[in-house]
């Protein structure tokens, strides 16, 4: 654990005033630092009147409409809240002066001295967080759930005990700090990591997909002997990292006394979770393997969500839940918010929110999940990735495509070239129609679906054309749906 007196009469500066960069202030605060906030909107702006209010009772300077240089004078430390990238100039200034970079997460696994479960991956990060959490704290276990999902726990550190459970959902933001090259103090990795998959995304914010992947890699990098690393086999790239443990030397890994566990749906592993015809079924270390439940009695939708599940089982059984905690939650759970969210079957048509599917990947896994005709609602901002996979797995499957915000246009272009290259692919092809919002979408969308048809929010694309963040966007979907 790095020594908290540090951050004593030190000068810090916080780069993003939103819920990470508040929960840093508090912390850094009470532990006696000279805090300055800084975020590239003015004051004023709607967007920051419930941080700045956040905040209101600390002793802190705002500087609001931009990220001057100048703040870097006699500054010890730079911290970037989740959103901000490590490629803007003042970022890049503090590396070049030597002042050392941090962030939230990488703090709160310095500062504590719990039992830490750390998850990352491309897709399924926080339904795998959230489950392995209520897994945790079915066994018994005081649970603490943060990180990129919900609440940073950077603020709650004085009231978490060392023999608790801190399970925190890891974004490659985040991770991209976890390096000895830029961080404060040793940089650290969780008790228990889990790394779900590797695919593209954040291409808009990442260099390239290996700075990507090494950015996720960082959560196993910094393991230590007694640990343990969980990774999907059914995934290239994670599959890869897993092999390398069995021959570390040179692959990047360190394997040296580190358990790892594997999770699959097509293969079963020596140690982890697996599915075998109906059955989802668990082998811990030293352990018997136990059947956990079936497939028909979980209730989340999706073959994606039985592989989360199978890597729920790994991690939490890592951290100490029961079999029977794992079966009570996987037989009962039926989502998180915004994920594959029912909000309501309305004239014989459900309307479904699935807005964190940020990437064409997580759009297709969505698609996957239902047997019913679907009119999908695409859209949002691009993240410079592939979408003609979506347009091959919307074939036969999707009726109609409504396209809505940035991305409208290069979605529309994606479906006509596949089309027009393809024209012997198997299944019909939707039609597709353009709108300019959501809110455009969603009635349209009412116009053309009929009874027993699904109307899926799964954009495929970011939230911040139209939206602060994918909540937003699928709670004004919620509001959308339940005014029809």
């Amino acid at each position: 654990m790095m020594n908290s007196s540090w951050f004593r009469g030190k000068r810090i500066v916080i780069l993003g005033l939103a819920r990470q960069g508040t929960a840093l202030a508090r912390f850094l605060v009470g532990r006696g630092a000279h805090v300055t906030i800084s975020d590239l909107q003015p004051a004023g702006a709607a967007p920051l009147a419930a941080a700045q209010a956040a905040v209101a009772d600390l002793p802190v300077t705002l500087a609001l409409g931009g990220h001057p240089l100048a703040l870097l004078d006699d500054t010890d430390l730079l911290c970037l809240s989740g959103g901000v990238s490590p490629d803007l100039p003042i970022v890049q200034a503090a590396r070049a002066a030597g002042i050392p970079l941090s962030n939230d997460s990488l703090l709160t696994l310095q500062q504590t001295a719990a039992f830490s479960v750390g998850i990352t991956g491309s897709s399924g990060k926080t339904t795998t967080t959230t489950l392995t959490g209520a897994m945790l704290k079915a066994s018994g276990l005081t649970t603490w759930v943060g990180g990129n999902i919900g609440t940073p726990l950077i603020d709650q550190l004085d009231a978490i005990a060392a023999n608790d459970r801190i399970v925190l959902e890891l974004s490659s933001f985040q991770l991209e700090l976890f390096d000895p090259a830029l961080c404060l103090g040793e940089p650290v990795s969780t008790r228990v990591a889990g790394m779900l998959n590797v695919t593209p995304n954040h291409l808009d914010r990442h260099p390239s997909m290996d700075a990507y992947a090494a950015a996720k890699r960082n959560l196993l990098l910094h393991q230590r002997a007694g640990d343990v690393a969980v990774l999907g086999l059914d995934n290239e790239i994670t599959a890869a990292w897993y092999a390398a443990y069995a021959t570390a030397a040179g692959r990047g890994l360190p394997g040296a006394g580190v358990q790892v566990l594997g999770f699959s749906l097509l293969t079963e592993p020596p140690v982890g979770a697996s599915l075998r015809g109906d059955e989802l079924r668990l082998r811990l270390p030293g352990q018997a393997e136990q059947r956990v439940c079936r497939v028909a009695d979980v209730r989340l939708r999706g073959r994606h969500n039985i592989a989360n599940l199978l890597a729920a089982f790994c991690l939490s059984g890592a951290a100490g839940a029961s079999v029977e905690a794992m079966t009570a939650v996987a037989t009962t759970f039926s989502g998180v918010a915004h994920r594959l969210e029912l909000v309501r079957v309305h004239a014989g048509v459900a309307w479904y929110n699935d807005s964190i599917a940020t990437a064409p990947e997580r759009t297709i896994a969505a698609l996957q999940s239902f047997d019913e005709p679907i009119i999908l609602l695409a859209g949002g901002r691009d993240k410079h990735l592939p979408w003609d996979l979506l347009a091959l797995a919307g074939r036969g499957r999707v009726r109609h495509v409504i396209t809505f915000g940035e991305a409208a246009g290069l979605i529309e272009r994606a479906l006509a070239d596949f089309a027009a290259a393809h024209p012997a692919a198997p299944g019909a092809a939707p039609s597709v129609q353009h709108t300019d919002s959501l809110a455009q979408a969603v009635a349209l969308a009412a116009t053309l679906a009929q009874p027993s048809d699904v109307v899926l929010l799964s954009p495929g694309g970011t939230s911040y054309d139209a939206y602060r963040d994918f909540a937003a966007r699928g709670e004004h979907f919620r509001a959308l749906v339940d005014g029809l």
